[in-house]
């Protein structure tokens, strides 16, 4: 599976089923640009078993919003359309692995 661009009108469907990874991110943020190649890693090496989403937060705020989103890059996992888990920040993908894996 390849990482899915997603925007307030589509985050919704693109959310509500399985265990999603939602990144809220945007082009100008540092440690957005460095948590990527990660989560590229992350959906080729978990593939079917978790979604991964991006959000850029300047296109799409009422998302952003409604999520309370302060910082970026902040992941939301979400199972079934509900939010089981928060990162805020760049984390090493050995620590999202595993906080995805208790999720499965």
């Amino acid at each position: 599976m390849a990482i899915t661009n997603v925007t307030d009108q589509t985050f919704q469907t693109e959310t509500s089923a399985g265990l999603v990874l939602a990144d809220f991110w945007a082009p100008w943020c540092g440690p957005c640009k460095m948590i990527a190649p990660v989560l590229e890693e992350l959906d080729a090496e978990m593939g079917d078993k978790v979604k991964i989403v991006k959000l850029d937060v300047d296109e799409n705020q009422e998302t952003a919003a409604k999520f309370g989103v302060m910082s970026i890059p902040t992941l939301l996992v979400i199972k079934d359309g509900e939010v089981v888990d928060k990162v805020v920040g760049f984390q090493p993908k050995e620590a999202l692995e595993e906080r995805l894996n208790s999720h499965i």
